[in-house]
């Protein structure tokens, strides 16, 4: 991409580059592989932002597990909207299973939460989330978010899967606002 990336009415400046983050990646990966040897994991992954970062994990993961996928929305343009709306559910069952949320993005911790809640729900053995970022000033929920390959300011971002209404997610670099 260009610098600046100029998407609808916003311009966005490279942040993060692939280089650092297939980085990221690749070290989150050998710690899952190793705190989930013989455990079978299913690893439930948020779309749509989450599916370049989880395609990159998971070709990482050695140990046997399953893969899932579950669609939900709270954002519109730059802000979340505070309310979830689940798209996909889950199809596979989780009960007595250890069970690792993969999200691109943890900010406000709302999607996740509710995750979190509908998961345990289903009696599973346990619930961990594995996110590429996480925006510590932005969550509010006191849940641990347990694996995460970066920590980020509250700046908004795209790339690597994040979209602005739908464009921006086509990039293997992160980008933020420039405004």
């Amino acid at each position: 991409m260009t610098e600046p990336w100029k998407l609808h009415d916003k311009t966005f400046v490279k942040y993060m580059s692939e280089r650092k983050i297939q980085a990221g990646v690749k070290k989150l990966a050998a710690r899952l592989n190793l705190e989930y040897q013989g455990k079978k994991p299913l690893f439930v992954v948020v779309l749509n932002g989450s599916f370049i970062f989880a395609s990159d994990l998971l070709k990482r993961i050695s140990i046997d597990c399953e893969i899932a996928f579950v669609k939900v929305s709270s954002y519109k343009g730059v802000n979340s909207t505070g309310k979830i709306e689940e798209v996909i559910g889950l199809d596979i069952p989780v009960e007595g299973r250890h069970v690792v949320l993969v999200e691109d993005i943890v900010d406000s911790g709302l999607t996740i939460v509710k995750l979190i809640d509908k998961i345990k729900a289903l009696k599973a053995f346990d619930v961990k989330v594995a996110a590429c970022l996480l925006k510590p000033e932005a969550y509010k929920m006191d849940y641990p978010i347990d694996y995460v390959c970066f920590r980020i300011p509250n700046d908004f971002v795209v790339g690597y899967g994040l979209d602005y209404d739908g464009l921006g997610r086509n990039s293997a670099d992160i980008y933020k606002i420039s405004e």
